[in-house]
């Protein structure tokens, strides 16, 4: 009897610690908050992610540059029409010349004379466009620039008066033909500046429906020469 009297007794103990350890257990949960139980979890899953680099947003160059031109320079950006949305657009040193904004660009061969800040925007009259390079003053850069069609209406001889400017296209030109051409009056240009390109109307390869691409000429010059 004593023996069993024992067993109940250690029986008895063990039940009062189990007991004992459950409610230390159930305060010690009490105390302890979501947010304390959460931030050893959200470190751990923190552990596993790669840190996300950002790159910086590139600044913002003059016409729209990828790369900014070296002190003593000017920046300039000649860009052909394309389609019917896409207008014209000429700038020099962060200033659009010619453009939509402006509300200056229009139909055929549009030209910009940097030195003198003149425009002529259409081929509708060549007699008058003719006129206009032949006055550009000397030491002036011009910029020229097609929009929709510059060839239909462009006579001989201004055709021929362009190609005296250092054209290679000009005389190839055809209907729609996406065109830029950059010309110096009394100076000459540097040889590694791209001064023309020319991009035909194809039906097989236009971007747009009757339309070539646009095609796009810029660059820097010394500020030297103008």
């Amino acid at each position: 009897f004593s023996f069993f009297l024992a067993d109940i007794v250690k029986l008895s103990g063990l039940l009062l610690a189990s007991l004992l350890a459950w409610y230390m257990g159930y305060l010690f949960a009490g105390l302890l908050s979501e947010d304390s139980m959460s931030t050893p979890i959200t470190y751990l899953q923190d552990i596993g992610k790669k840190p996300v680099l950002k790159a910086p947003v590139p600044k913002r160059q003059k016409c729209d540059h990828w790369s900014p031109c070296l002190p003593g320079n000017y920046a300039y950006r000649v860009r052909s029409g394309g389609g019917r949305e896409n207008l014209a657009k000429i700038c020099f040193e962060d200033e659009l010349i010619i453009s939509e904004e402006k509300g200056n660009v229009g139909r055929g061969i549009n030209i910009a004379i940097v030195n003198c800040n003149c425009v002529i925007n259409s081929t509708e009259h060549s007699a008058e466009m003719a006129t206009f390079i032949k006055n550009a003053p000397q030491g002036s850069l011009l910029l020229m620039v097609t929009h929709d069609d510059g060839s239909t209406r462009l006579k001989s001889d201004a055709k021929t008066l362009i190609e005296a400017l250092g054209s290679k296209e000009i005389q190839n030109m055809k209907f729609r033909s996406s065109w830029a051409f950059i010309a110096a009056k009394g100076f000459k240009l540097p040889d590694d500046i791209q001064t023309e390109k020319i991009n035909h109307s194809d039906n097989k390869k236009n971007r747009y429906s009757g339309w070539p691409a646009e095609i796009v000429i810029e660059g820097c010059i010394p500020r030297n020469l103008i």
